[in-house]
């Protein structure tokens, strides 16, 4: 069986919330509203001092999905496209891209899962050259999104995300190696055999230390 690496996305690739990055764009598209981009502001700092237990990445995830009642799925395609070069690829670190090529020199496939929504996921990673994504999913009826959450890529959820896509692609997760910087990944990076602490939270930094795991700072 084969080996591939898994990434998270808000600051593993990308240097911040993917979403809170978006929240300009999306404010100017009516999506949120100045309140909900306070928040998201909010939500930002907290995560950035504290780290995230899996009970807010569930509530905010779920919180976002709601935003999204009532928009039309390929406009919001449209918008992360839109927005992928001017806001987007200038938080990409480098060195995530350097490990994807050497997983690629390897023979081993590279994919992004994120608690972030699949549409948004899968663009990044499309204009980023990773071979897949998996994302949270939001309800579509006629093109639309209802607002209502489907799965949620995030704690036990992320993990089970892995190893579907592990029996899906014929991967052998005690191959596989994951990348995340947040204790709410635990479970993602437990599901390998090559976890790997990117940027980590104090907690999550505590723990890697605790268990011998691999632990990276990229360069801000």
């Amino acid at each position: 069986m084969a080996a591939a690496a898994f990434f998270d996305l808000d600051r593993t690739v990308i240097r911040r919330s993917s979403v809170l990055a978006l929240a300009g764009t999306f404010r100017r598209r009516g999506l949120i509203s100045r309140l909900d981009l306070a928040k998201s502001a909010f939500w930002q700092a907290l995560f950035a001092a504290r780290g995230a237990s899996p009970e807010r990445v569930r509530v905010a995830t779920e919180s976002g999905m709601k935003v999204l009642a009532g928009f039309p799925v390929e406009d919001l395609r449209r918008l992360v496209g839109d927005a992928m070069e001017p806001v987007l690829r200038p938080l990409v670190y480098d060195e995530p891209l350097n490990l994807l090529r050497r997983h690629r020199e390897r023979g081993e496939k590279v994919f992004i899962v994120s608690a972030t929504l699949q549409e948004i996921v899968e663009h990044i990673a499309d204009d980023l050259g990773f071979d897949g994504s998996v994302g949270s999913t939001c309800e579509i009826v006629d093109g639309v999104y209802t607002g209502r959450s489907l799965r949620a890529v995030h704690g036990e959820g992320k993990a089970q995300a892995v190893r579907e896509l592990a029996a899906a692609e014929g991967l052998d997760l005690a191959a596989c190696t994951a990348y995340s910087d947040s204790y709410s990944d635990v479970p993602f990076l437990e599901a390998v055999g090559h976890p790997v602490a990117a940027n980590p939270d104090r907690k999550l930094r505590r723990l890697a230390h605790d268990r011998g795991w691999p632990v990276l700072d990229f360069a801000a």
